[in-house]
């Protein structure tokens, strides 16, 4: 392996050979664009391959980036060191969350190998800045995203204008009919994507890469492309690209007038698009971002039971990755319908799960890394017009002034965390790693003495190259290890009885718990065997599972919480639900005792004889 990677490194120490910079690109492309564009997926996942392709990915990026830097660039990287540190914490509390909590391990050591990841891209990122690759790096990653970009707006244009072509293994059907989502089935996921494609637009036009007059038109394209999504949250990101047009005054006219028409373009494309393709499918996009910012947006109710939950536990929270098991069981009866399993708010999942002093102190950690990334975002850049700053007066030479490269990754940090407010895209591996990577390429400036080069000699006990090493291994174990799962749902022929399937999937190391739920959920689960759901309730409570717990705990015995998991199910209104609860009488009646009932009283239309708390099914 090592001579192998000598093999290829060695054409690229010069570094004015083109080589460094074209492996680079592509890695970047293999990190960034590949996982956007994996339709192929089997449950139970729709994004496990993409998410798998990026941890591969970005293992190989991080590598020659590892290997092109001395051995000790990870130690002079002190500027990220506040970032580092709060990251640190977060992968100690997803530790914590099985060792002293009820989490199972194998959900705990997913959350840490994610995290793991996410240290290892800010720490190279920032280390790449510091040794003057900083400029390199971020064009291949702009490259990488325009590819993207160019491929997912293509998908998207496909699943609105021919969606009868898509057959879900090159090019998924869209999720949502009449709406592009990608490959990766989520409009606000698509939409992130082609915003952050814009920013590379521009920055590669600003540096030349691309020619400008391309640049703008690929940027076009993007909005276009975010348009169709219908994501309020697209919307809300095409409006932050104009402020950033307004406000660096380092970007060429042509640049900032990009930028500045970018929702001009949003309107006219909207308009357009209705007036040639009238039908059905362009009415979805329309239909979403017409019908008003408030109407049908649940997020309010999920953030007001986020907060309450953080409230009633303000010290140490529900628990790191507890947030679907405590708000499934607890009384929220004007929840919302759909089962969340996260908050949709980074700063309320935190509060909720960690509580308030650790999130004060998170969140603290990560805004003055924020702050250290604005300043120097706000600093001269390494440019050929040292004395102009933003919000400056511009020079004069449109072709002796760029745009800083920490400007343009820091709004790619500021889209993600714009979009953190209301999903959790930080979540997803080929959200994460791109921008803890722009995150790290802020932090730090470039060293005095920093000489940009090519690949040093290759050493593979170096720290950052063994850790690329090491996610790249994980990254493809971690498929292995999926696919015993996958034969639980997707059986192959000659696959086994399901109880031969399920004993094989409980032997993954990273995700077990979905064998749980296949064992807690089938019809043979008749006996009421409460070993499964140690774990299978952690991941994510559904009404199928709330429904076979409920029968288990009565089963045991347990009518109390047998009946408590039964009041919490019937306040998601959901319809598969509604046999269980015909007993009952009317299925949105308030759990209580029927008074028409004859003979004995079903547990699930008894109300507990004593008061309950989620801490109680741990």
């Amino acid at each position: 392996m090592v001579s192998s990677e000598s093999r290829v490194v060695a054409g690229l120490k010069d570094h004015r050979s083109p080589a460094l910079a074209v492996w680079l690109a592509l890695l970047a492309c293999a990190a960034v664009a590949l996982p956007t564009l994996i339709a192929f997926n089997v449950p139970p996942s729709a994004t496990f391959f993409n998410q798998a392709a990026a941890y591969v990915g970005w293992g190989g990026f991080l590598l020659v980036l590892g290997a092109s830097m001395p051995s000790d660039a990870w130690s002079h990287v002190s500027r990220a060191a506040t970032l580092l540190a709060a990251m640190a914490l977060l992968l100690v509390l997803a530790f914590a969350g099985s060792l002293w909590r009820s989490v199972p391990w194998s959900i705990s050591l997913s959350a840490m190998g994610t995290i793991a990841s996410a240290i290892l891209a800010i720490a190279i990122g920032a280390a790449a800045t510091r040794n003057g690759l900083g400029d390199d790096v971020f064009t291949a990653l702009c490259i990488a995203l325009v590819v993207a970009g160019v491929a997912c707006s293509a998908v998207g244009l496909i699943q609105v204008f021919a969606p009868a072509i898509p057959d879900g293994e090159w090019i998924a059907p869209s999720a949502i009919p009449g709406r592009a989502t990608g490959n990766l089935r989520q409009p606000n996921h698509l939409s992130s994507i082609l915003l952050w494609s814009v920013v590379a637009a521009v920055w590669l036009g600003e540096r030349r890469v691309l020619p400008r007059a391309v640049a703008a038109a690929l940027a076009l394209l993007f909005v276009w492309g975010v348009l169709l999504t219908g994501s309020r949250t697209g919307a809300i990101g095409i409006a932050t690209l104009c402020v950033w047009g307004a406000l660096d005054r380092r970007l060429s006219q042509r640049g900032r007038h990009v930028l500045l028409a970018a929702p001009i373009a949003y309107a006219l494309l909207w308009w357009i698009t209705a007036s040639l393709h009238s039908g059905q499918q362009a009415i979805g996009a329309g239909a979403r971002v017409s019908g008003g910012v408030f109407e049908s947006y649940n997020r309010f109710e999920i953030w007001a039971n986020a907060l309450k939950l953080a409230a009633t536990h303000p010290w140490l929270g529900v628990g790191f990755g507890e947030f679907n098991f405590a708000w499934t069981l607890t009384p929220f009866p004007g929840r919302p319908a759909e089962f969340f399993d996260h908050a949709h708010n980074l700063v309320l999942q935190f509060a909720a799960e960690l509580g308030f002093p650790l999130t004060l102190l998170v969140l603290g950690l990560i805004g003055h890394a924020a702050w250290r990334a604005l300043r120097n975002a706000l600093a001269d850049g390494r440019t050929s017009a040292p004395t102009s700053r933003l919000l400056g007066p511009p020079s004069g030479d449109d072709s002796q002034r760029s745009g800083s490269m920490q400007r343009a990754a820091f709004v790619i940090v500021l889209m993600a965390g714009m979009h953190s407010m209301l999903e959790y895209p930080l979540w997803y591996s080929y959200f994460l790693l791109p921008t803890a990577f722009a995150f790290g390429l802020c932090l730090e400036r470039p060293a005095p003495d920093a000489r940009p080069g090519g690949i040093a000699e290759v050493n593979v006990t170096r720290p950052l190259v063994l850790a690329s090493m090491l996610l790249m291994l994980g990254g493809t174990l971690a498929v292995y290890d999926y696919m015993r799962v996958v034969v639980i749902f997707a059986p192959p022929p000659g696959a086994g009885s399901l109880e031969q399937r399920i004993a094989e999937g409980r032997r993954s190391v990273l995700f077990s718990h979905h064998a749980d739920y296949a064992e807690a959920t089938t019809d043979e689960q008749a006996d009421g065997s409460m070993s499964v759901f140690a774990g299978a309730p952690h991941y994510l409570l559904d009404s199928r599972l709330m429904m076979a717990w409920a029968n288990a705990l009565e089963a045991h015995g347990e009518t109390d919480k047998a009946s408590y998991v039964a009041a919490r199910l019937k306040e998601f209104r959901n319809a598969s639900a509604d046999a269980f609860f015909a007993p009952c009488g009317s299925y949105k009646a308030v759990v209580t005792v029927p008074s028409t009932a004859p003979g004995p009283v079903p547990f699930q239309c008894l109300a507990p004889s004593r008061p309950l708390r989620f801490e109680d099914f741990r």
